[in-house]
């Protein structure tokens, strides 16, 4: 891996777990609506608005890459089936959209970020539409690129070269590291970028892909590799 001079990260999954927050912003939302729209929040308990979000992301495949847009499409169109003012949306989102941006770390994620940054550039490469400023990592990165800003999401080879620009790099000199191996492994690989798989659970790689540039079981794993290890005391391997 000598030729890597800068990293891209993937978010949700890579440096948190985000199913917890999931179920923590869709309760936060129910939450609001129970309080301010009862009949909103009635007809659509969690599963039920759950599944009229997933509704919309199939009938607004033009907004696959902005999870906010498809979120408050979900809201205005619960309210207006409920009779309730569809104005809500917007604050019921922001209910959903604070739990969305409280997040718990692996605990290896932010001594790895901090080793690795004191020895590379660092991009925040998501589909999602997590705020790091918001969560408090943003200065961590030199580069931010999120599908809802770009128009386009991963695994579309532009979203990684866009990255590697801005990074000032060519796409073979960017290693990216996610845990998705469509979306992040075998889209940076076809945009030519060196690729960091971080395998939490021990899966199988899948055998229709090419296999990854590394495989890690966490991120402290990869700072050792890349020879930017956090201290011991303060990693959990």
């Amino acid at each position: 891996m000598h030729a890597i001079r800068a990293l891209s990260f993937d978010l949700d999954d890579t440096l948190w777990p985000i199913w917890p927050v999931i179920e923590r912003a869709e309760s936060a939302l129910h939450a609001y609506l129970a309080a301010h729209c009862p009949r909103t929040a009635a007809a659509f308990p969690v599963p039920a608005m759950r599944a009229l979000r997933e509704q919309v992301a199939r009938e607004y495949p033009a907004l696959a890459h902005d999870f906010t847009a498809q979120r408050l499409i979900c809201l205005e169109r619960a309210l207006q089936a409920s009779g309730e003012d569809p104005a809500h949306a917007r604050p019921a989102f922001e209910a959903l959209y604070a739990e969305r941006n409280r997040v718990t770390f692996f605990d290896d994620a932010l001594p790895a970020l901090d080793a690795l940054g004191a020895r590379y550039p660092l991009a925040a490469l998501t589909n999602g539409n997590a705020d790091l400023a918001r969560i408090g990592i943003a200065p961590r990165f030199s580069v931010i690129v999120a599908a809802r800003d770009m128009g386009i999401a991963k695994p579309e080879r532009a979203i990684f070269v866009h990255t590697t620009t801005r990074l000032g790099f060519e796409p073979h000199e960017v290693l990216h590291v996610g845990d998705d191996p469509w979306l992040d492994i075998a889209g940076a690989a076809r945009a030519g970028l060196r690729t960091c798989w971080v395998n939490r659970q021990g899966s199988p790689w899948p055998a229709e892909l090419p296999p990854p540039d590394l495989e890690v079981p966490c991120l402290a794993r990869l700072a050792e590799r890349l020879g930017a290890a956090p201290p011991p005391s303060r990693t959990a391997l």
